[in-house]
């Protein structure tokens, strides 16, 4: 099993397949931040890179990036199983290796009966892949442990709730720090006027940890939000875990990159500490 690699899915279309491309962009992405700060969870989109890099580089320069990570995003294609831990071997990036925190992923795999180890539920995924060029970057030394929710959308509470009460113990009894990675795009394929609203009301719950109210509102508004599930699951942990504050670093739609606002996608970078 440790022997297992994951080749990348989508360098070449998502962001660069070469490793000098990639870093020139890095250089643009990740714009130094005034101060880097240790945070518990972020939340960052993951559509290409041309369109919300700009506000994933934001999230990932602010923020301490430690030598455990556990990434959490919706399975786009609702490939295998519906809770899918990645749990050994390493993820191949044109930047090289990423080990699989094995030890860490074991334990949190012990706290919750609902996730299964399915890595094949991650062979084409794009949500966490599109990140680990990113951790990499800023921690050389990084580990990850990524997790895809699959299933109805936008998921069911009950067991939303429970991985994310799994999470905050495997985190807590590792003893070490562990950054919590929520990835999402917000509402899709509206109009500017109309997503800015959508955007606002999820990105306000987000903000005030409200993973009960962020379901609420996706739901009562029609927000088209890919990852809401990873989202709450992260409120959820990072709130166990002491989390007490949470500041919208970038918010921007994909206009704001194409000039088109006839159909946007939103996207938005938050930080929790």
């Amino acid at each position: 099993m440790s022997g297992m690699t994951r080749s990348p899915a989508v360098a070449g279309q998502f962001y660069p397949a070469g490793a000098e491309e990639i870093n020139s962009q890095l250089d643009e992405l990740l714009s130094p931040a005034e101060k880097v700060r240790p945070a518990i969870a972020l939340v960052v989109p993951h559509a290409g890179w041309m369109y919300s890099g700009r506000t994933a580089g934001i999230a990932y320069a602010n923020v301490e990036i430690p030598d455990r990570v556990i990434l959490i995003g919706p399975n786009h294609h609702n490939l295998g199983s519906e809770y899918a831990v990645y749990d050994a071997g390493q993820w191949h990036t044109p930047l090289g290796d990423v080990p699989i925190a094995e030890p860490l992923a074991a334990e949190l795999l012990d706290h919750c009966e609902l996730l299964a180890e399915d890595p094949r539920a991650h062979s084409r995924e794009h949500s966490l892949e599109v990140q680990v060029p990113f951790l990499l970057r800023r921690n050389p030394g990084v580990r990850i442990v990524p997790l895809l929710i699959g299933g109805p959308w936008p998921g069911n509470a009950a067991e939303l709730h429970s991985i994310g009460d799994a999470i905050a113990a495997t985190v807590r009894e590792y003893g070490r720090p562990v950054l919590l990675v929520a990835s999402t795009d917000l509402n899709h394929y509206e109009d500017q006027p109309a997503t800015l609203i959508k955007d606002k009301l999820v990105l306000e719950a987000v903000t005030h940890l409200d993973e009960e109210g962020l379901l609420q509102r996706v739901a009562e508004v029609e927000v088209s939000m890919c990852g809401v599930a990873p989202t709450y699951i992260v409120l959820r942990a990072a709130k166990k875990l002491g989390a007490r504050h949470a500041e919208l670093l970038d918010h921007r739609t994909s206009g704001d990159v194409t000039g088109d606002f006839n159909a946007v996608v939103g996207y938005g970078a938050v930080l929790i500490s």
